[in-house]
């Protein structure tokens, strides 16, 4: 096993303890020198601010008209050629989309590259495929990003469609809907300052509708499992009565029943979650199914497809080509 493949694995274990031990999280922020007033980090921590909307990259459109949006991540690995393939597969079924709706837009749930968030891997990997419909995408970071200091390249990658005050949380609205981007890679401090923002966006943005999104689902079936780092931010969102959330990092779609932040059925008041890990990535198993969980695809590659139209959402997973997994249906949104 060669010495790169050694530190991603390594990374990888590491930041699964950080979910789960406040201890780990101090001692690796200390030692990795993620936050720490290097020069470098100094200049991106200001860079990064997170206080700011973000500039819509695409035409504002009329608010009663429905918007189309995509969603995945886990998305370009460049370690081989078959993975490649799959990350320009599904990036054609998006590209396509948008020649028919150039309103339509792209929201990535991290780990956008394999194995390390370089900028070399964004350049070679991410940027011929998926890379195609930047000027439509809203991103959010994944872990696999933070394994290059301070995801550097990625907020490098994205920065003119987050705004000139690069940030690592923002909301922005399309039609009907409220949409907010958050790093469920925020630790301590970061995070109560990211949901301090949160809690603000959401009293001074009210909007019909309400979809949220980022990297580590609270809840899944996955190889990962639940992961509580975001259930506060959950618990804002249902107080706000939002609609959706989308997630990644587990390598497969599910969705779930309306529920709450204790994985309660809610039809009353309860949040869609999505998880999207299908984005190029290779798919992985299930080894526990959550309650509530509707419908999994661990065989198939694909993005979800969300039209978002005034008082109501339809989803469609589109799968690559010569597949068979489907799922659809709608949903309104809980009234305000």
């Amino acid at each position: 096993m060669s010495d790169k493949a050694v530190r991603v694995i390594l990374a990888d274990i590491f930041l699964e303890i950080s979910m789960t031990s406040s201890s780990f999280i101090n001692d690796f922020v200390t030692r990795s020198g993620v936050g720490l007033a290097t020069t470098l980090c100094a200049a991106s921590l200001l860079m990064f601010s997170p206080f700011a909307q973000a500039d819509e990259p695409n035409p504002t459109i009329n608010a009663d008209a429905p918007v189309v949006a995509f969603a995945a991540g886990d998305i370009a690995d460049c370690r081989s050629k078959k993975s490649t393939a799959r990350n320009v597969a599904t990036a054609k079924i998006i590209s396509q989309a948008i020649e028919d709706n150039p309103n339509a837009i792209v929201l990535t749930l991290g780990d956008h590259t394999y194995p390390v968030g370089t900028t070399e891997e964004f350049d070679d990997c991410y940027q011929p495929s998926w890379g195609q419909f930047k000027d439509h995408t809203f991103p959010s970071p994944g872990n696999h990003e933070y394994y290059t200091p301070n995801a550097y390249p990625y907020f490098q990658y994205f920065g003119d469609i987050t705004g000139t005050q690069k940030h690592s949380f923002y909301s922005f609205d399309k039609g009907a809907w409220h949409i907010i981007s958050l790093n469920s890679n925020l630790r301590n401090d970061d995070m109560q300052q990211q949901l301090e923002w949160l809690k603000n966006d959401l009293k001074n943005k009210p909007a019909a509708c309400i979809l949220a999104y980022w990297h580590h689902p609270v809840y899944s079936s996955g190889i990962h499992g639940n992961n509580s780092q975001m259930k506060p931010a959950w618990e804002l969102l249902m107080a706000a009565k939002a609609d959706v959330i989308l997630s990644g990092h587990d390598h497969h779609f599910e969705r779930f029943a309306l529920q709450n932040s204790d994985a309660d059925e809610d039809k009353a008041n309860g949040i869609r979650q999505f998880i999207v890990g299908t984005g190029g990535a290779t798919l992985g198993p299930v080894f526990f199914r959550k309650s509530n969980s509707q419908t999994i695809n661990t065989k198939e590659n694909g993005v979800l497809k969300l039209t978002l139209k005034k008082d109501s959402y339809d989803w469609e997973y589109v799968g690559v080509p010569d597949t068979s997994f489907t799922d659809q249906g709608n949903t309104a949104c809980h009234t305000k």
